[in-house]
């Protein structure tokens, strides 16, 4: 049985919306960003959110929104870059659908965050790069991980559909605590 929801989850700027969205497409499923549903209930752009009332209370919508996300089925979400990293969030994630961490080298993630401002926590080069490693044992407890740094998004959609046809049903994997085929521990 095929997992009926994903949830690609890494670091900012690791392409989990454009893959996201190819993934959907591909499969003829929803696609849902964390990311703009915030934006759009919030109606503030998530540099805004973070200005004016910080992270404490962005992961607090972000909490909210993926419990709204919970129902949808035949969906593929993606998440924002600190979305895994906050425990009950994780929690959440992968009790509901199969999660896929698109780990991205941070040399790549450097080189693809754009220098507008859109991305509070990439302001500093020095917190950025303690970001990430932070993030990288949050990363880890993802069913999937894959490698995606160098790869095309046609090819990540083609890895990811490979891996979560392999994987077990969520059922198993629930009820056993096995890790997944793939697992990135």
């Amino acid at each position: 049985m095929t997992p009926d929801k994903i949830y690609l989850v890494g670091f900012m700027a690791s392409g989990k919306t454009t893959v996201a969205r190819a993934l959907a497409a591909r499969m003829g499923w929803q696609f849902e960003d964390i990311d703009e549903l915030i934006e759009r209930r919030e109606r503030l752009t998530i540099a805004d959110i973070f200005a004016r009332h910080g992270e404490a209370y962005f992961r607090g919508v972000e909490r909210e929104i993926l419990k709204l996300l919970q129902p949808l089925r035949h969906v593929v979400v993606a998440t924002g870059g600190g979305t895994f990293a906050d425990p009950e969030s994780r929690s959440a994630i992968n009790m509901d659908g199969v999660s896929i961490w698109l780990d991205v080298p941070l040399v790549e993630v450097i080189a693809r965050i754009p220098l507008d401002g859109r991305r509070p926590l990439a302001a500093n080069r020095a917190d950025l790069e303690r970001l990430y490693a932070t993030r990288l044992d949050a990363y880890r407890q993802a069913h999937v991980h894959i490698p995606a740094g160098s790869t095309s998004v046609d090819a990540t959609v083609e890895i990811v559909l490979d891996a979560v046809q392999r994987a077990p049903t969520l059922v198993e994997y629930r009820d056993h605590g096995d890790a997944w085929p793939g697992a990135a521990r």
